[in-house]
């Protein structure tokens, strides 16, 4: 399984000003937007970090999805959440030819936890020895930083400011995260009660 982010979050979408703020820096000085490449690096870095902890994509953007073999004959979780539209569906031969899948054949199942691809008939469609399938969908809470949830989105502030502080700190361990920020966090979590778990 290959996940490939084929969309990036616009420059206009972070809140620099918001963080400046956050932050309690200087303003109204001539260089006062000399730090905004810093400070959005900072909210990036931050952004990813949610991302991977609790699987909830905060800035809406592309995906792929790219799979050897189904993990269930007749429903394919997705990775990532909330999901806003499948954009294509297709299997791809080792040569490279692809194959659209007929919309008439799966439906997107839009679960704000565990979204997927289930088959409409007996079975997704087979994967050709050596090829691929390939869904490409939309995922994110909105393409604006007011449709995050307000308790990730100061997450995601206090989280870069932590970044900001400590950056040049070498000393902290691996996956080292403030408790205010897990705290926000934890609700949004995949619980995984089985081994069939999305």
């Amino acid at each position: 399984m290959r996940l490939i982010e084929t969309g990036a979050v616009p420059e206009t979408a972070l809140p620099i000003e918001g963080f400046r703020a956050h932050l309690r820096l200087g303003t109204g000085f001539a260089e006062d937007g000399l730090q905004d490449a810093v400070l959005a690096g900072f909210l990036r870095a931050a952004i990813a970090a949610i991302e991977a902890r609790t699987g909830k994509v905060l800035l809406a953007r592309g995906f792929a999805l790219e799979l050897a073999r189904w993990r269930d004959g007749l429903r394919q979780p997705l990775p990532v959440a909330p999901l806003r539209a499948v954009t294509a569906f297709e299997t791809r031969d080792a040569q490279g030819v692809t194959s659209p899948v007929p919309t008439g054949r799966w439906r997107a199942v839009a679960d704000d936890a565990r979204p997927a691809i289930e088959a409409l008939s007996v079975a997704l469609p087979a994967i050709p020895a050596g090829g691929i399938a390939r869904i490409g969908f939309e995922a994110g809470f909105g393409p604006n930083w007011a449709d995050i949830p307000a308790d990730l989105a100061q997450a995601t502030m206090m989280l870069a400011a932590h970044y900001h502080e400590y950056r040049h700190d070498t000393a902290l361990g691996p996956g080292c995260m403030p408790f205010g920020v897990t705290a926000l966090t934890e609700r949004f979590r995949s619980l995984r009660l089985s081994g069939r778990g999305a």
